[in-house]
């Protein structure tokens, strides 16, 4: 008789299934950031409104890592630019480069490199202790969510074109000083989702094909 352990079937579903899984959580997380563009406020002296696009996206690089975390995110900026109203209802060409654009653009790459960097803490957490752990994807899940306004911020002055937006710091009260209090409360949620789901989640890494 056969072992079962030598079974075939058992060792050739892997791949198919990591694939599967991997189609399944990159369209939750990208229905989660849809989601996640309607709970918004608006806080009037400024076009962009506080959401919690951020914190999805922080949750879908931090669980599904970089690759996935990124397909997540992606498809539905690109959908949305197509034409779908995906992003607080919206979408076409218009809400990419608007007022917001700057912000949308950078969103898939925050996801693509929080899953980076949270994907190496844990592959080390056997050598870190919690706290160490803790401060790591703080540090992490700050700079992810403190990237899209890189690009936000100034696309943000260009588009608007306001006097109040012509220096550096006119530009900073409108499209970053609101956001920090709110973006620090998602980075700490974040960080402790992350740390209790991600080692009870199913490992999901893409495919490599075989040479």
């Amino acid at each position: 008789m056969s072992n079962p352990s030598t079974v075939p079937s058992a060792r050739t579903a892997t791949p198919a299934n990591q694939w599967i899984k991997g189609i399944v959580f990159t369209a939750l997380f990208g229905a989660l950031f849809i989601a996640g563009s309607f709970i918004k406020i608006n806080i009037g002296f400024t076009p962009v409104p506080i959401s919690l696009q951020t914190f999805t996206i922080m949750l879908a690089g931090g669980l599904l890592g970089a690759t996935y975390g990124f397909w997540s995110i992606f498809i539905v900026v690109a959908l949305t630019a197509i034409g779908l109203p995906l992003m607080n209802g919206s979408g076409g060409i218009a809400q990419i480069t608007g007022p917001t654009g700057g912000f949308i653009w950078m969103f898939p790459i925050s996801a693509f490199l929080i899953g980076w960097a949270s994907d190496r803490i844990f592959a080390q957490r056997k050598k870190l202790n919690r706290v160490q752990q803790l401060l790591l994807l703080l540090s992490v899940f700050a700079f992810g969510g403190l990237l899209p306004f890189v690009t936000g911020v100034p696309w943000l002055a260009h588009v608007v074109n306001s006097a109040k937006y012509d220096t550096v710091t006119g530009a900073l009260r409108a499209g970053f000083y609101p956001y920090l209090p709110g973006d620090s409360i998602k980075t700490v949620v974040a960080t402790l989702v992350i740390l209790s789901l991600k080692p009870v989640l199913p490992t999901i890494r893409p495919s490599k094909s075989k040479k």
